[in-house]
């Protein structure tokens, strides 16, 4: 099935072993499949009903997967978005903790504030520390959607930020996510909204979220913030907005890795039936070819949009939302189709069919969710309208 990327021959040379960020193409894809069909695929229900695999985080960041499409991997967004494919096909959690961890290292790479990349990225990238994005709510204030959650006034060395994220994944304590707050002045006038790491310890208070129907191995945790110090040190980007505007593609091209693999492993499943079912699956809608040959232009369509992800023209833009989005529908589509293939046999709580419609959900509508996504590509559609010349 074609890939959203050309692998390219890139081993250094010489006999000694290569950093994990200098791997070829091959070697890290051929390492992290290893790992997402073997350990990560026996772990998948038990990863959807709670337990938080920063095992297997652990070893995706050794195997190089987590370090792909940062600037010490040669920005191999491609290697990055196949990568998180593989570990998606067998765990749509676990695919969704890797886009996580991905954009905070992607926030820290492209951050001005190249002390906090100094003391952070290496140890981030290779999954010795683990931290994720609280972005959901900046991205829909941002669009118009809602308003912002936190609130932040200027300090010595820094701001103080007060509010409440309602779910933010891939974080506990010990561990951070990148967030976003807009400063007011000493009259509650706003001014500009500032991004920072948040670290999870106190006095930032984790509380327990409600049961979601799948999902669950995430980590996902309401962040409440009272008066909480952020040193300057800590700022990725100060003003924030044009630096989301910068990273804006590239945050939104890697969670196509979630929607590839969830597709992958649909189209797996109706395959696998089709042998002793395929007599009678023949009357039913979205047959396996039918969602390859989507998939394949699809991906034709992403593998060119890869190769510049920080592109900000309106045009490209408008690209990358419309194949994320058609990437989170087919993901829906495929999805039911796979559990329609294989009938009762992929009802069963412990087949992976049921498991990924409900991921396939979660792809369409985690920020930007399709209804974003949408809303986005009107507002991009407009035609800018002269100003009326004054008399």
């Amino acid at each position: 099935m074609q890939t959203v990327l050309a692998f390219k021959k890139n081993a250094p040379s010489g006999d000694a072993a290569p950093p994990v960020s200098a791997r070829p193409d091959e070697e890290i894809l051929s390492r992290t499949r290893t790992i997402a069909e073997g350990p990560l695929r026996d772990q998948a229900n038990a990863i959807d009903k709670g337990h938080y695999p920063l095992d297997m985080m652990r070893a995706l960041g050794e195997a190089g997967a987590l370090s792909a499409h940062l600037k010490s991997g040669g920005e191999r967004f491609g290697v990055a978005i196949e990568a998180m494919r593989a570990v998606s096909k067998s765990c749509g959690s676990t695919g969704f903790l890797t886009w996580c961890h991905d954009v905070f290292g992607l926030y820290l790479d492209q951050s001005p504030n190249r002390s906090l990349a100094d003391r952070m990225l290496a140890a981030h990238a290779m999954g010795e520390t683990f931290g994720g994005t609280g972005l959901s709510n900046p991205m829909k204030a941002f669009a118009g959607i809602e308003p912002m959650a936190l609130k932040a006034v200027r300090a010595p060395a820094g701001y103080r930020v007060s509010g409440t994220l309602p779910w933010v994944s891939h974080i506990g304590r010990g561990q951070y996510f990148g967030a976003i707050a807009q400063v007011f002045d000493g009259f509650g006038a706003p001014l500009h909204e500032i991004m920072f790491v948040l670290r999870c310890h106190e006095p930032v208070e984790l509380r327990q979220c409600p049961a979601f129907s799948g999902m669950e191995g995430t980590s996902t945790w309401s962040v409440r913030l009272t008066d909480v110090f952020i040193d300057e040190s800590d700022l990725i980007a100060d003003p924030a907005r044009p630096f989301i505007g910068q990273i804006q593609g590239a945050f939104i091209l890697l969670q196509y890795g979630m929607a590839l693999g969830i597709i992958d492993g649909a189209i797996e499943s109706m395959l696998d039936v089709e042998g002793v079912l395929g007599h009678v699956n023949q009357y039913l809608a979205d047959r396996p070819a039918d969602i390859v040959a989507e998939f394949q232009e699809l991906s034709t369509r992403a593998s060119k949009l890869i190769e510049t992800p920080f592109e900000r023209s309106k045009d490209f833009l408008l690209d990358v939302i419309d194949v994320r989005a058609q990437a989170a529908e087919l993901a829906l589509r495929a999805t039911q189709s796979a559990l329609m293939h294989q009938g009762a046999r992929g009802y069963l709580m412990s087949a992976a069919p049921q498991r990924r419609i409900r991921e396939a959900h979660f792809v369409a509508i985690v920020t930007p969710a399709i209804k974003h996504l949408r809303r986005e590509m009107e507002r991009l559609s407009k035609d800018v309208q002269p100003t009326e010349a004054q008399p």
